[in-house]
This record gives C-alpha cells, sequence and structure tokens, in this order.
C-alpha cells in the first residue's frame, strides 16, 4: 500500500467521525479543497470551517470511502486518481472520480488538492 492510500484512508475516517483537527493535519498550509465546482476552500482555516459546514449539511450522516485508487508520483510531488464513493442519510450514493495532489513536505506527504468532484469542475462552466 502506497502511503499516500494510507493518508486518504485515514483522513475518510476523520472526515466521518467529524475529527477535524487529524483531518487538518493532512493538508499543507495553503491547500486548496474544491467544496462544490466553482467553490474551493483555501487553507487550514477555511478548509476546516468548509468541512464543519459539510458535516452539519449532510446531518452528520456523511460517509465517504474509496473503490479505487490510482497514485502517479514524481519526487516530491503525486497525482491521485480515486474513485470516491460518496453517501449520506436519505441521498443516493454518489460515485465521484476524485483528483487529488499531494506534496512530500519535510518526508511526510500532505495533500495540497483535494478535488473530489474531479473533471465536474469543468462542466459547472459548461
Amino acid at each position: 500500500m502506497h502511503p499516500i492510500e494510507k493518508i486518504i484512508e485515514d483522513c475518510d475516517r476523520a472526515i466521518v467521525a467529524e475529527d477535524f483537527d487529524t483531518l487538518m493535519e493532512n493538508y499543507t498550509e495553503n491547500a486548496i479543497l474544491v467544496v462544490q465546482p466553482g467553490i474551493n476552500a483555501t487553507g487550514k482555516s477555511e478548509i476546516r470551517e468548509a468541512f464543519e459546514r459539510i458535516a452539519v449539511y449532510f446531518k452528520h450522516g456523511l460517509s465517504v470511502e474509496q473503490a479505487g485508487m490510482q497514485i502517479i508520483e514524481s519526487a516530491d510531488t503525486a497525482l491521485v486518481l480515486a474513485k470516491t464513493i460518496v453517501s449520506a442519510p436519505n441521498q443516493p450514493k454518489e460515485e465521484r472520480k476524485a483528483t487529488y495532489v499531494f506534496n512530500k513536505i519535510g518526508g511526510r506527504w500532505l495533500c495540497s488538492i483535494d478535488n473530489s468532484y474531479g473533471h465536474q469542475v469543468l462542466e459547472q462552466n459548461a
């Protein structure tokens, strides 16, 4: 298992448990989270606030898991292509083709771009 796979698994668990302190440990200081196509959160503070709002929106029942992942690594940068399953009570399961970028900083892989919507962001402007 690539170390990034374990980090993403831990992040998924932290999202479900609403353990945002643990979650934020896995982001770079200037990371970007695609909250939804056309809306981004930048930096740990905004990302944390976004995840808190997302938890409320999904009535504290959000579930996130990966159903496949490919990691393309070059030196201290990795592109992650993932099949991400998002679900919540009274909502249909949604499969997203996510894209994430990780950077190795001080020997640790940290997420710098978190885009669970993948190419869906292109459709927002179509």
